[in-house]
């Protein structure tokens, strides 16, 4: 049995984008005495909880309370108005006989509530849905996906996964699948789409129309091979 995954966090939108800019804007605010573009690269691949957690420690000023809680919404606000676009899914994977997952290296909350927010949730909300918190590197490692090919009993070569994330589609292809990546046109920046590339990842920067004949493309070549 083969195998569709999902990362839902932002499908055709560059999420990671979304969180670092969101992230910049509070904690310049929050703690000022930090220069915060220096400090989230050194957190790079660290959960938005763990970079709290590291730039609370090296500020001499205090976070809220409710930071966590207020960052995720901020992100979850501009996923939804960015997702808009994403009324194609329904028709990409219409009719695809091939089962789906959900992989996230976000949290289930997050990845629950972008669903609820983009109206994925009625396409996709059915799918087994695996999530940072599962494991104990959430990110950028390929645990995750692991997790999902093994309790589903599906072999990691037999997985497709649909990324929207340089590091995403790095450790997806690390646990031994197969990577489309979607990527948005609002939000390729410089460089960015350089790093698709060398990532080895295919963009398609609308909609999802031409997913069906990826999925076939990649199944034939898989018969082929075995």
């Amino acid at each position: 049995m083969e195998l569709l995954i999902f990362d839902c966090d932002g499908v055709l939108v560059d999420s990671e984008a979304i969180a670092e800019a969101v992230l910049r804007e509070r904690l310049a605010a929050w703690l000022p005495d930090l220069h915060t573009g220096n400090e989230l690269r050194r957190a790079l691949g660290m959960t938005t909880e763990a970079i709290l957690d590291h730039l609370a420690e090296r500020s001499g000023h205090a976070l809220p309370a409710d930071a966590l809680v207020r960052i995720d919404e901020a992100i979850e606000t501009r996923l939804a108005a960015e997702l808009e676009a994403m009324v194609g899914v329904a028709a990409a994977i219409e009719g695809l006989d091939l089962p789906l997952a959900i992989v996230s290296n976000s949290s289930r909350r997050r990845v629950v509530a972008s669903l609820a927010n983009t109206g994925l949730d009625t396409q996709l909300g059915g799918a087994p849905l695996f999530t940072a918190e599962q494991v104990a590197r959430p990110k950028p490692a390929p645990d995750v996906y692991l997790l999902a090919a093994e309790s589903l009993g599906i072999a990691p070569e037999a997985c497709l996964v649909v990324e929207d994330s340089v590091s995403g589609a790095s450790a997806a292809r690390a646990a031994g699948m197969t990577v489309i990546g979607f990527t948005g046109a609002s939000h390729i920046e410089p460089g960015h789409d350089a790093r698709l590339r060398e990532a080895g990842v295919w963009q398609v920067l609308e909609r999802m129309a031409e997913l069906g004949a990826l999925v076939q493309r990649w199944r034939g070549e898989r018969r082929a091979v075995h």
